[in-house]
């Protein structure tokens, strides 16, 4: 073969050779880039994965189907006569989300149902869990540590004291101390704080009654007696009764108990004269305007403490590592999700998260 065709036959074969090169450079090319495509796209799909999974964990607890640890059973719980606008607005959409946990109210055979009683049932084993208008007492703490174990207070909701007045007696409110004097004996006629002369007429349940009253006594009163003059009855519906009855009439209450009534006035409170908040949203609904309407919880004044008598209701737990805790931790968890908290406001009390 001549110079020339070797020559002729190197380049064509250096030619050839760069084109598989090359050919394959872009081959590899090509096929590299979709494969890392393929890789981005999964990881943005894992991380968006992650994202919604993250979501849903937080969405946790807004609704009573998503609350964890929820026992299966049957648990007895008791307490706070407070709570039982709450227990007819939330038990029964509990009990249709949770079937598995089923509750039962039990009152207390040889006393009146209350916050006192219901804590001192927990202690001595007849409740799975109680509800309490007011804190629990140290002597509370103690009978329970010498029985072996502790309790656990789970504020859920915010609550108020509201006065009720008749709703003929004309008066523009009250402050706590003329309060605490009427309820102690200094003060006996409307007179005497702007009213007209009338002979004032104070009801109440007795302390043993339950947290309202003991709260009452211990806040606003000062730890001192109720006047001789004070008339004690059972029920808050037989005390408000009594006040639409009477001219001079006077008693207090879970507001949600209080404010919605037609047959009586609740009437503003204050820390000083003049100042004084009413427990009710302005303007007044006038008892003849209900039942078409009613008032409603002032529920701004409740949240931002203005005011002057708020308490937080508080789910009682007993700590002791077994069935009983888990019930009483997941009824706490159970009213406050988001679920739970607008139940607490449709029953007329202010929710606490």
């Amino acid at each position: 073969m001549s110079q020339k065709n070797e020559t002729l036959v190197l380049v064509l074969s250096l030619f050839t050779t760069l084109l598989l090169i090359g050919g394959g450079f872009w081959w590899f090319t090509k096929k590299s880039t979709v494969d890392l495509n393929t890789i981005v796209n999964s990881q943005s799909n894992s991380s968006s994965s992650s994202n919604q999974n993250q979501q849903s964990v937080q969405a946790q607890g807004t609704t009573f189907a998503t609350v964890q640890n929820v026992p299966t059973g049957l648990f007895n719980y008791g307490g706070s006569t407070s709570w039982a606008p709450m227990r007819l607005a939330i038990d029964p959409a509990i009990q249709a989300a949770r079937p598995e946990f089923r509750l039962r109210y039990v009152q207390p055979s040889n006393a009146a149902p209350g916050s006192g009683t219901g804590i001192q049932s927990l202690i001595d084993g007849q409740l799975t869990f109680a509800q309490s208008s007011r804190p629990v007492l140290d002597e509370e703490l103690s009978r329970s540590q010498q029985r072996g174990f502790k309790l656990n207070q789970i504020p859920v909701a915010i609550d108020g004291l509201a006065v009720a007045v008749n709703p003929d007696l004309n008066i523009p409110g009250l402050t706590i101390d003329q309060l605490k004097s009427i309820y102690t004996g200094k003060i006996n006629n409307w007179q005497q704080v702007g009213g007209p002369n009338l002979p004032i007429k104070a009801y109440s349940r007795r302390i043993s009654d339950g947290g309202t009253v003991e709260l009452f006594v211990q806040d606003i009163l000062g730890g001192q007696a109720f006047s001789s003059q004070v008339e004690f009855v059972s029920t808050t519906t037989q005390a408000l009764k009594k006040v639409a009855d009477s001219p001079g009439g006077i008693y207090y209450a879970s507001a949600p108990e209080v404010v919605p009534q037609c047959s009586i006035k609740p009437l503003p409170l204050g820390r000083a004269a003049g100042q004084y908040i009413a427990p009710y949203q302005e303007p007044f609904i006038l008892p003849n305007q209900c039942p078409d309407q009613r008032n409603q919880l002032n529920i701004k004044a409740f949240q931002s403490g203005k005011y002057p008598i708020t308490r937080n209701l508080f789910v009682v737990v007993k700590q002791n590592g077994q069935t009983e805790e888990q019930a009483g931790v997941a009824y706490a968890n159970l009213l406050l999700t988001e679920q739970g908290q607008e139940l607490i406001t449709q029953a007329g009390f202010v929710k606490i998260r």
